[in-house]
């Protein structure tokens, strides 16, 4: 942590909050060595449960860091019209997802209002189609669809016609005003093959997964933690 980091109010609240779950974890293994562990963990765990969760958050986001300060500028910059929201943004929001995954389609409102409330924010839309091949068929349109200019079109199209298949594809297709076959170029290839790559080193576990400064949420975590972690990140910019 730099010097900085250490005088902020949030540098603060990290040391205390690791000092706390220090202080708890080693008396639960003293505790354990005396006899009396088990008593120990479950009032430790009673009075303040929320310090062990803190201090994985902390341990997760920590482990992730190198990986993020190695690929911010591929993360954040979006292939072709794949964004959404400011121009000149001081946060940016990563979604990978995809199209087949109902949390991520249960993600979009969520992403909206975000969007509507913050003039600053930008969101950046990373294809990672991992639940079969219609999943990648929409994932290459929708790249398709970004190279001409029209991801929004084809994106806010196929989600609301349903999940992947031959007809709802077709309609976004259509909506886009790009053809219905699935693109094999070199730069879409390229796109996914970064995308898996780096989804895979920052622990993905399925979709969606959000990147949002320095901290990497899995799953469908709602508006309160992407809020809060959009906040966080502009406070420490």
């Amino acid at each position: 942590m730099s010097d900085g980091a250490k005088g902020s109010p949030w540098g603060a609240a990290i040391l205390g909050g690791m000092i706390g779950a220090a202080l708890v974890l080693i008396g639960i293994v003293v505790g354990a060595q005396a006899g009396w562990g088990d008593r120990l963990v479950r009032r430790a765990l009673q009075r303040q449960p929320e310090i062990l969760v803190e201090t994985a958050d902390l341990l997760r986001d920590k482990q992730y860091a190198p990986v993020l300060a190695a690929n911010r500028a591929a993360l954040e910059t979006p292939f072709g019209s794949s964004w959404a929201g400011a121009e000149k943004p001081d946060v940016t929001l990563i979604e990978f997802y995809d199209y087949a995954c109902g949390y991520c389609k249960a993600s979009v409102p969520v992403i909206e209002r975000l969007l509507k409330e913050d003039p600053k924010l930008r969101v950046v839309y990373r294809e990672f189609p991992i639940l079969g091949p219609a999943s990648e068929v929409a994932a290459r349109l929708a790249l398709s669809a970004s190279k001409a200019g029209r991801f929004r079109q084809f994106h806010d199209t196929l989600y609301a016609a349903g999940r992947p298949s031959e007809q709802t594809l077709t309609a976004a297709a259509q909506a886009a005003g790009i053809p219905f076959a699935p693109p094999r170029s070199p730069d879409i290839d390229a796109e996914l093959r970064r995308n898996f790559q780096i989804a895979g080193s920052l622990g993905a576990t399925g979709t969606p997964v959000f990147v949002i400064g320095d901290r990497v949420m899995n799953g469908a975590v709602g508006y309160e933690v992407l809020k809060e972690a959009i906040t966080d990140a502009r406070a420490k910019a």
